[in-house]
Parts: structure tokens; sequence; C-alpha cells
């Protein structure tokens, strides 16, 4: 019908705005010159402007009345139904935020991305504490404008998990952390010698780590064709449309694990993106449908897959032809226990899969005390580095590793930190069933058999992109809503084996 063209032509102006500043976004963190940092904030600003405003014009909201009076009586699983039910979603959100505030927030935050950088050069927080301040300033304004009920960190956290609140956030991890508190206090019994991972941080060649990385992540089914690999500060997603898919990762030569799973964690993403249904393309249900579904299908191939025994059974031939001064006197055994090795750290990406939760809890607890003034700015790293000696015994040496790791806040994106424990729970939940589904799944993945997995998601997941909410989507697959048990029984039993708990 015309009025779901009109409206689609209309929306796909707007996504196409969008993309265009993704891209600025993109070469700003892999390729633009320091020195251009303050031409691409106006750059930003001016385009978030124009995208805003188009997007919450009299003529956008007319086009969606009329599209809506259309949908009425459609099967409400049609494509036409769905889109104008995420448009609406869409709209009323973005009609709640004044365009000089979301042009502010575009232009801040692009300045704020290059000042983190140079003070995590500098392990110097104090350089980027400003830029923090006027952040966490904005980000209240943005929550206050969407509307709470007395807790910002709903309105925020609702942005990236449509219809989850901080509430769900607690119960969340009080339903994980009794289980995880007690395998690590078991892990820890065992001794510090029971899993030597020291193999890790001997000698490897960057270029052959970025080469042996790509050949891996080719063969799980990231398309070069329609994507591609390249350096950033940290590591990142970019999709602009389902045949543009970019990802970035990180190199230390004395530390194997950082480049190698974090170039399988953000192909995860990259996977879920290029999956999506073409006729999605520019359209309103384009992408992923929530962070937390997004983060399971990066946490599904970095650990479930990328962590497991099968996976190196594969995969370690190859890894060791490739460093045969490093890994000659290692057997693939003792690499995948190496690789799992559970032990308190400074750095969340590169946590084990037992203590990770507890890098989220500390971010979350973190950003609810900076958005209800608990917490000061200028107090943070003295708050962060408690929180660090309390849930892991361990004192960051500098801001580098302590309250300047992550990335995530010069963006403004405070209530994006819990999606991370969300998608651990959610990939587990999927992972369990896709072994019902495929039957010997383990045996794919030893035979180097990815694609029976890869089709899985694509079929159940990848392909709808927004069509589905979340919760739709769990239902649908699984026939539960959100479920612990699986991955606490994943930890439980994985860790179990190798610990000999």
């Amino acid at each position: 019908m015309s009025e779901f063209e009109d409206l689609r032509k209309r929306l796909g102006e707007v996504s196409a705005l969008a993309s265009t500043a993704g891209i600025l976004e993109w070469d700003q963190q892999t390729h633009m010159p320091a020195g251009g940092a303050a031409n691409r904030a106006a750059q930003l600003e001016v385009l978030s402007k124009i995208t805003h405003e188009l997007s919450v014009s009299s003529k956008t909201e007319t086009l969606l009345a009329a599209a809506e009076k259309a949908a009425d009586g459609l099967d409400p699983d049609s494509d036409d139904a769905a889109f104008v039910r995420v448009a609406r979603r869409d709209f009323d959100h973005a009609s709640k935020l004044p365009t000089e505030l979301v042009a502010e927030i575009a232009k801040v935050t692009t300045l704020a991305h290059e000042a983190w950088a140079e003070a995590r050069a500098a392990s110097n927080y104090s350089k980027f504490a400003p830029c923090l301040e006027n952040i966490v300033d904005l980000v209240r304004q943005v929550a206050d404008h969407l509307g709470h009920s007395g807790e910002r960190y709903d309105a925020l956290l609702d942005q990236y998990e449509p219809g989850m609140k901080a509430a769900d956030v607690r119960a969340m991890f009080d339903a994980i952390k009794p289980t995880s508190v007690a395998l690590v206090k078991a892990i820890v019994e065992r001794g510090p010698d029971a899993v030597d991972d020291s193999i890790l941080k001997r000698d490897f060649d960057e270029a052959k780590q970025e080469a042996f990385g790509e050949a891996v992540i080719k063969e799980l089914g990231f398309d070069f064709e329609r994507g591609r690999q390249d350096r950033a500060v940290h590591p990142f997603c970019s999709s602009f449309t389902s045949g543009d898919v970019r990802i970035t990762t990180r190199f230390d030569k004395n530390f194997l694990p950082m480049a190698l799973f974090g170039t399988i964690h953000e192909t995860g993403h990259a996977l879920y993106e290029q999956g999506v249904a073409r006729r999605y393309d520019g359209n309103t249900l384009g992408g992923g449908t929530s962070l937390g579904v997004h983060e399971s299908q990066s946490r599904l191939w970095e650990n479930l897959v990328g962590r497991s025994r099968p996976f190196w059974k594969h995969f370690y031939s190859s890894l060791q032809s490739t460093f045969p001064e490093s890994l000659s006197d290692v057997d693939a055994e003792r690499f995948y226990r190496a690789v799992n090795k559970v032990e308190p750290s400074l750095i969340r990406v590169e946590a084990d899969e037992v203590t990770y939760n507890l890098h989220i809890l500390l971010r979350f607890e973190m950003e609810t005390d900076l958005l209800e003034g608990r917490l000061s700015v200028k107090d943070a790293p003295a708050a962060w580095n408690a929180k660090m000696q309390e849930y892991f015994g361990l004192t960051p040496p500098d801001d580098a590793q302590g309250i300047l790791q992550d990335v995530h806040w010069s963006m403004g994106s405070l209530g994006y930190f819990p999606t991370y424990s969300l998608g651990n729970i959610i990939s587990a939940q999927l992972f369990t069933q896709a072994q019902s589904d495929l039957g010997d799944l383990s045996g794919q993945i030893e035979r180097g058999e990815f694609a029976p997995l890869l089709g899985w998601l694509r079929e159940n997941i990848h392909q709808w992109g927004r069509k589905y909410t979340a919760t739709e989507l769990l239902q649908r697959i699984t026939g539960k809503a959100l479920d612990t048990a699986p991955y606490l029984q994943y930890l439980s039993a994985k860790y179990g084996d190798i610990y000999g708990l």
C-alpha cells in the first residue's frame, strides 16, 4: 500500500543520514588524524540535527498516522504491521528529545572520544573528567525528557533493551550471583596453579595474529565481501546495511587472547548484522532488535564456541603452525584450559566467563550512582578502585587499567553495560536450544562445520532484524522468556570439568 511505501521512503532518508553519521564515527575511530576532531564534531552535530528534525517532523508524523490507519486489521505478524509498530516506538522516543540536545550530544561525545583516547594513553583521568562531567549532565537530561518513574537508569536502559528496568537488572544479578560466587570460591580453593595461562603471554607476532584471526572468522561465516576489519583503541562493530558491516580489533604481541577473542566477539555482532534480511536494508526493521540479543551473538561465538574444547580441537593445529616457536611445547588441551583460566582480573574485555559479570555489576552500580548524584565525576576513580578491591581483591595500578579502560562513557552510552550480562544469559539459552535442534553440535564444531549453527541463528534470529522483540524471539525459539538456568548450568558444567569440581 502507498501509505507504507511513503513512510518507508521517509524513514529511509532518516536511515541514510544516520548511516552517513555512522561512517564518520567509524572513520574517527579507525583512520581520522587527531587534528580532525573539532571539524568532525561540527559535522556530526549538523548531521544529528538534520536527522532528528527529519525523524520528528510533522510530515513524518502525518505519514506515520496514515500508515497506522492502513495497518489496522493487518496480521500483527506481517512485515507491514511490524514496520509501523517499530516506527511508532522510534518516533515517540525521538519526539521527546529536543533537537538541540541531540545535536549537542553528538558534538560533545565526538570530542570526548578523542579526550578519552588521549587520557587512556597517558593513564590520566583528569584529561577526560571534564568531558565525562558534561556527558553525565547531558545523559541526565535525556533520561528526564524520556521520562521515568524515579530512576533515570530506567529511561536510559530502555534505549538499549526496550522495556527493561534497573530493577530487572538487579534481579538478574541476584539470580546469577550465588552460583557464580560459589564457583569462584571453589576454583580459588584449587590454587592459582591449577590452570597455567603463562603460555598465552609469550611472543606472538601481530601480523600473524591478524592473519590467523581473519582466517578463523572467515571460516565462521564472516563475509569479507560485505565487511572488513580494522584496528581501533577499543574493539567495536559498525553496521550501515547488511552489505556493509565493519569490525575492529586491537593487538598485544605478548597476550594472544586480546585480539583473538576480541575479533571473534565482534564477528558475532557482525554475523548478526550480515544476516538481517536484505528487504530490511535502510528500513526501520533493519539492525538488531536489542543490545541484549546483539551481545548474545557476540558472547555465543566468543565463549560458547570460541572458548570450547571442540573449537580448539579443530583450530589448534593451525594456530600451532602459525606460532611454532611459542606453542611447539603446548598441546590443544593445555591451550584450551589456558584460555579458560578463571582468575580475578583488571580488564573487562579479557575477563574469564565466571568473573565477567562482576565487571558489569561494577559498572552498573557506578552508572546509577553517577546519574543520581550519589557519586561525583571527580570521585569516580576512587570509587572504581574501591569496587575493584571489593569484587576482585585487586586495585588498578593506573587509570588506563581502571576507570579509563572502556570507551562507552565517552560515547554517552550510560545504560549499555547490563546488556553484556543479559547477552551471556541469552547466549546459553539459545545455544542449548541449538544443541537440541541440530543434534551433534559439538561434533560439527570439532569438524569445522560452522554453517549449521550459523544457519540456525540466521533462521531464528538474524533474518528478523527488529521485527520481534527480545522476549518474543526467546518465546518463539525456546518457548520460554529469559531463563538463567541454561547459563548457570553451562558455567557449572564447563568449569567443573576444567577444575575437577
